[in-house]
């Protein structure tokens, strides 16, 4: 089931084909099964020719094209289900990328999004066991990802955001982006001079040291991780560049991570955990970042976590992948009816790509014990007189909003209180139960009411003389207690029958 699942995504097209690829790095969503064969899904489709691709620019650049271009190389440089690239030249010299969405790709997607949100909508309305894994809201998360993914300007944005973040840092190079010939459809940027780590000679290249090309990439991606809380969520192999000196580039912004500075602390505190079995200590981790739920078992959690984790203890990168057992715990908070974060869930993607490349380098590389390195480093400045400093001016904004505001808000409440109109409400979650009981109550306090008096006037007739009898009592006693015995049988089938 799950290979003719894959198999039918890749015959339905790139937007099944992405969901997939999606749904590869949720196995909190998906069982492993689906989640193994998912991974095999590739985003490679037939190359456009290039008068397809000249006709989009033209589209977007009209007469000026040729002014702004003074050449494009008709040959591909790659070519995938939302875009094609191609090496071209300004009229200015400077040689270039352009990045070319594919026509029509956008419709297409908004049709099968709209066929996703239906299907979605059924398992939900159809399939109760489905629920709890909110399928409208996997399609929502997916709609926000090829919402950014196939809009360049936001691309162009992130890609500036990250020269920001690296400015001074001579060892990584992000390419430059032309805003001024960028739209939604078309990326321009600097063409940079390295091979892609995927390309067999990459790391052959005079000078250059493939540790050093290792840590330096570590180290940046790292820094992207805990300093700048934005992370390259796609680099594998293909976007990771070696150029001269040992320099590294990256390219395709097109999905990225952000993390708050909590999200942060508690990815250092799960690597901490790691190398130290605190295996309680990570339970915890994620019940604090999930959304609250009182249904999770931090006892059970924690045993369960160990019995994942604990035999790959110790083992380096040649025999265990760091990235894919973090992406199994999360399946298992997931069964702990923890909600895991999609930032997390992309942070854990993205070690296994990195864990991909430090295997292509060094089979024995520890991306546990490197990163930990990094981590330490940041626990020191989360407590360095700078970020004490931060944190005591963030207090004392927040104090003085809220003083502000108090006199404000305690006028406001004795106000309420003290109006004529105002009443105190109590919501109790189970009032219609509790309201059903109580009415089941009275109902049979009421009927042993008024079996008891009819017991008391049967008996007080039978004692006095009269002439009707019927089975050698007096007619009214025989009545009074007949009747009490059948409210009697009523009273007591009420009682059985109570929920």
């Amino acid at each position: 089931m799950p290979e003719r699942m894959r198999m039918s995504f890749e015959e339905l097209g790139p937007t099944f084909v992405k969901l997939g690829q999606l749904l590869a790095t949720r196995p909190d969503l998906v069982p492993e099964e689906y989640v193994n064969e998912f991974e095999k899904l590739h985003d490679r489709v037939q190359s456009l020719s290039f008068e397809i691709i000249e006709g989009v620019l033209k589209e977007e650049f009209g007469n000026a094209l040729y002014q702004k271009f003074e050449s494009i190389d008709p040959e591909p440089l790659g070519s995938a289900s939302i875009a094609q690239v191609h090496r071209a030249r300004l009229t200015t010299g400077e040689h270039v990328v352009i990045k070319v969405q594919r026509p029509g790709i956008i419709q297409k997607i908004n049709d099968d999004l709209n066929v996703l949100y239906l299907l979605a909508e059924l398992i939900v309305t159809y399939i109760p066991e489905a629920r709890p894994y909110n399928p409208v809201g996997i399609v929502d998360e997916y709609f926000r990802t090829l919402e950014f993914e196939t809009n360049f300007v936001v691309e162009a944005n992130n890609i500036r955001r990250f020269q920001e973040n690296f400015k001074g840092h001579e060892d990584i190079k992000i390419p430059k982006v032309y805003l001024e010939h960028t739209t939604e459809r078309v990326l321009v940027m600097e063409a940079l001079p390295g091979i892609p780590l995927s390309q067999e000679g990459a790391l052959l290249q005079e000078n250059i040291d493939p540790n050093e090309v290792i840590r330096k990439g570590l180290r940046a991606y790292l820094k992207m991780v805990f300093e700048d809380g934005l992370f390259h969520g796609d680099l594998h192999a293909g976007n990771f560049f070696v150029l001269p000196q040992n320099q590294i580039g990256l390219i395709d912004f097109g999905v990225v991570g952000r993390l708050n500075t909590r999200t942060q602390a508690a990815i250092a505190n799960m690597l901490l955990a790691l190398s130290k079995e605190d295996y309680e200590r990570l339970a915890y981790e994620y019940v604090d970042l999930a959304p609250f739920t009182d249904r999770v078992n931090i006892d059970i959690f924690a045993k369960d976590l160990r019995e994942l984790i604990a035999p790959y203890f110790g083992l380096t990168l040649r025999n265990v992948n760091l990235g894919k057992i973090l992406m199994k715990s999360s399946g298992i908070a997931a069964r702990h009816h923890l909600q895991v974060p999609t930032d997390l869930m992309l942070f854990f993607k993205s070690i296994v790509s990195i864990e991909g490349m430090g295997r292509k380098i060094n089979k024995d590389f520890d991306f546990l014990h490197y990163s930990l390195e990094f981590a330490g480093e940041l626990a020191k400045t989360q407590y360095g007189p700078q970020r004490v400093m931060n944190d005591m001016t963030q207090m004392a904004r927040e104090s003085k909003a809220f003083l502000n505001s108090l006199p404000r808000q305690l006028n406001f409440f004795l106000r309420k209180i003290n109006s004529p109109d105002h009443a105190f409400r109590l919501k109790v979650g189970e009032i219609k139960e509790l309201k059903r009981s109580v009415e089941s109550s009275s109902n049979l306090l009421f009927l042993g009411l008024i079996i008891g008096a009819l017991i008391l006037s049967s008996s007080f007739i039978f004692v006095h003389n009269t002439e009707s009898h019927i089975a050698g009592m007096p007619t009214m006693s025989f009545i009074g207690y007949l009747i009490a015995i059948v409210l009697g049988m009523i009273a007591f089938l009420n009682y059985i029958r109570k929920p």
